[in-house]
């Protein structure tokens, strides 16, 4: 738990649409991509941390990923950390580096990269599935209906059963889960390097092949190619006033010992208390919805909306670009934007940054001040593995 000032001075990010690029070309660009916003040369960094979950199934490369696909970035001698923490990679490097940031005299650099397109479907999986104790995994699988997961995934399974307890405790419907969903494509619509470039109705929505009870195709996040970067400097690096700034990173990891949405209020409190603001002063919240049920799940868990009113919001359309409240998922989110699991954590600090820029383009959100970011990644237990959640404020806000 950490309250920080830690300037965001570049980032980048890539084209999530995209399937035919390798780990060490996206990991090249996105990190080209944020020293040049940032104004920073490779050999001026003080550590470079890199979050990535499946390269060793997919991809050849189980150890030092960092050092192998930054070998012709000009990093010099930086030293180069990886991290794997399933889908959470993403915001466990950013909360290191931003723990390193506060402490160096000089720029951190912290990346995510994702290769999940590569011809071999059930490795994919796979790999996605490692983010679950074996013996749980196990289980799972030897429990798993077929005539109500057709899609063969545990962990949307899961998902499943979380929307199922959502409409059974709160009377979540149906159609405010395909309601999230129509939010995610439409604003994934108006940002160029989302993976999903089109709008959907309701109707396409519920009408999508199913995946695991309610869920449909339309509902879930999709395998995704990505990589994303971002430069920070402490209070020691020399930062333009206008430059967004992490104002605090905190981390939780679970045991097994309670529900994963319990996880999620213990990991949001922890934060408001850290972060000295409540739900009620975001502007912008980056949340990881792994699918839209979930979104639905997540909001309340974490305390931007009561029990059973975050589905019929979103089906209000009241946390859309165009409302005047809180905005969820300006990117697109997972199931929009895309989920490459390392960068995941990362793209959505990506997104703050970008809006508290004034570079957002068509989903520019007039007068964001204050963002929230939260990136969950395995299950324990039916407990969340690891909770990553930061503010970031806009300079201009200072």
């Amino acid at each position: 738990m950490m309250a920080a000032d830690v300037a965001i001075l570049g980032t980048g990010m890539s084209d999530m649409s995209r399937r035919d690029q390798e780990p060490d070309t996206m990991a090249y660009e996105v990190v080209h991509e944020a020293l040049g916003d940032a104004g920073v040369s490779a050999d001026q960094l003080g550590l470079v941390i890199m979050g990535n979950a499946m390269a060793g199934r997919l991809s050849n490369q189980a150890c030092v990923r960092g050092q192998t696909w930054l070998r012709k970035a000009g990093l010099s001698e930086v030293a180069i950390i990886n991290v794997d923490n399933s889908c959470a990679g993403g915001s466990s490097s950013l909360h290191l580096a931003t723990l390193a940031a506060i402490a160096q005299d000089r720029p951190i650099l912290a990346l995510g990269v994702e290769k999940m397109w590569t011809g071999d479907r059930a490795g994919t999986i796979a790999g996605i599935e490692d983010g679950l104790p074996a013996d749980y995994r196990y289980d799972l699988h030897e429990r798993r209906h077929e005539d109500d997961n057709p899609a063969g995934s545990i962990l949307m399974g899961l998902n499943n059963g979380w929307a199922h307890r959502l409409m059974a405790e709160v009377g979540a419907t149906v159609r405010q889960i395909a309601a999230a969903a129509v939010k995610a494509f439409e604003h994934a619509a108006r940002n160029p390097l989302a993976q999903f470039q089109r709008r959907v109705t309701v109707e396409e929505v519920l009408a999508s092949p199913q995946v695991a009870g309610v869920l449909t195709r339309l509902m879930c996040s999709s395998f995704t190619d990505g990589a994303a970067a971002i430069v920070l400097g402490g209070p020691s690096v020399p930062a333009p006033a206008s430059a967004p700034r992490i104002i605090g990173s905190v981390a939780r990891s679970g045991n097994g010992l309670i529900d994963y949405h319990d996880r999620l209020a213990q990991a949001a409190d922890a934060a408001w208390e850290a972060f000295g603001f409540g739900p009620d002063d975001a502007d912008l919240l980056e949340l990881h919805d792994a699918t839209s049920a979930e979104e639905l799940f997540a909001l309340e868990s974490l305390g931007f909306f009561a029990p059973g009113e975050a589905g019929p919001a979103t089906e209000a359309g009241a946390t859309g670009i165009d409302s005047p409240g809180l905005v969820v998922n300006s990117s697109g989110g997972l199931v929009g934007r895309g989920h490459p699991l390392g960068a995941t954590g990362l793209a959505q600090v990506v997104e703050l940054a970008t809006q508290f820029r004034g570079r957002a383009g068509a989903r520019q959100v007039p007068g964001a001040r204050l963002g929230v970011a939260v990136n969950t990644g395995g299950i324990i237990y039916g407990d969340a593995g690891f909770v990553g959640i930061h503010a970031v404020r806009s300079g201009s806000a200072a």
